[in-house]
This record gives structure tokens, sequence and C-alpha cells, in this order.
């Protein structure tokens, strides 16, 4: 029920479940219990609502090559920022359900096309240590929110230096050859060639992760690549 990775202890499924009972979540925005995060700053994620589907493509600086579209629920700042780094650092792991299904709201509301959904991997190195994938975490839920299939197309090929550690020149030298398409070998591996692929990631600044993760997608067959991420970092 519980397994050891990298030298911690993880709890299972149903030891996760004790845990959330006995820790009442705390919205990240107030503090109020109760609720990832609670009514009345949920809706700083629907910012966007109304917004027109993402920026004229020809705008390099907006969508990075070779994206079709690139889509986003709330600026990286305030709640958001607070909640996407409780995800990813603090284990609080009952965010990921708000935040999918504020990311599903934004795709549904303004994406186009898309028939398969796909995350942007950690390593696994970083994986093991953190005990989960918050991006495939994520995922799960933008998937089954808007009814897409949903797989693991992707894999980091080697470890990268976090980006919000680099300026934004580098960040493209930084994940150049990261990704590659996951072992076909394994069973229940999901072809991409002739799909529309949906990324789905925690936060975009340049877009260079996502670029990167495309253009490996579209050298595999894919017939495009869009992306949807929970915050946009400007």
């Amino acid at each position: 029920m519980s397994r050891w990775i990298g030298g911690e202890l993880h709890l299972g499924r149903l030891g996760t479940r004790l845990l959330d009972a006995a820790l009442p979540a705390a919205c990240p925005g107030c503090g109020v219990e109760g609720s990832a995060i609670c009514p009345g700053c949920l809706p700083a994620f629907y910012r966007r609502d109304g917004t027109p589907a993402g920026i004229s493509i020809g705008l390099p600086s907006e969508i990075p090559s070779p994206l079709l579209q690139l889509e986003w629920c709330a600026p990286f700042t305030g709640v958001a920022r607070r909640a996407l780094h409780q995800l990813k650092y603090a284990g609080e792991r009952r965010l990921t359900e708000p935040l999918g299904r504020a990311a599903a709201r934004r795709w549904r509301a303004a994406g186009v096309g898309a028939d398969l959904l796909a995350h942007v991997p950690v390593h696994e190195e970083r994986g093991r240590q953190r005990g989960y994938d918050q991006a495939q975490l994520l995922a799960g839920v933008v998937g089954r929110t808007l009814h897409m299939p949903t797989a693991d197309l992707l894999r980091r090929a080697r470890v990268t230096r976090a980006q919000y550690e680099l300026g934004r020149g580098d960040r493209a030298a930084n994940v150049a050859g990261a990704f590659e398409i996951a072992s076909r070998q394994t069973d229940g591996a999901v072809d991409v060639e002739g799909r529309w692929i949906l990324l789905v990631d925690d936060v975009v600044t340049t877009g260079a992760t996502l670029a990167e993760c495309a253009r490996v997608l579209l050298a595999a067959g894919a017939l495009g690549v869009s992306a949807v991420t929970v915050a946009r970092e400007r």
C-alpha cells in the first residue's frame, strides 16, 4: 500500500485518502479550510472566460512554433502561483481536480481540434523524488472532463535545469533534445501518427518546453500539436 521512492515513503491511494481526511484541505488563496480551492478564490482561474481563443497565429512571441494553439487559464500570480507551488512542491495533489477542471473549461470554450491528450513529463528521477508527475495528474483530470483519450506519449530523455532558473534566451537550449517518444513496445502504447495532440502542463512562460515536445510529436507523425496550461507567466 505504501512504497519507497527515492529514499522517501510515499503513501498508496488508501493512505493518501486517509491523510486527506485527517488533514482538511486549505485554500491556497485565502487559507479557508474545507476545499482545495474555495468558491471565493476559484474564479481567479476563470479570468479568461469570454476571451477570444489564443493569440493570432503568426506572433511567435505569443504562440511558439510549431504549436497551433496555446491556451491558459490565469496569469501566474496570486492564488494561481500559490496553488501550483503547493501542487508541485508541497504534495497537495487535491489541487489537481480544480486546476485540471479549470484547464478543461478553458479548452472547451476556446480550443480548436485535438483528438488525443498528453502531458509534458518530468524526468523519471524527479518524479520518483516527488512521488508523482503533476502534469500527468492534471492531464488525467482534463481528459476525464473533456471525455478525451489520454496517453503517456513522451518521456524525458535527460535531466534538465528548472526553466525558472534560466533567462528567457537560455530556455530553448536547455530543453533541446530533452524529450523523446515513449517506448512503443510498452503494452497499450498509442501511435501518434495522424493524431492532433493536446499537450497539458502546469505553467508556460516562453513556451520552449511545449515547443520542444511539439517538435518531437510532429517528427513522429502527429498531424498537429496544441497546448493548454493552468497558468501563464509573462
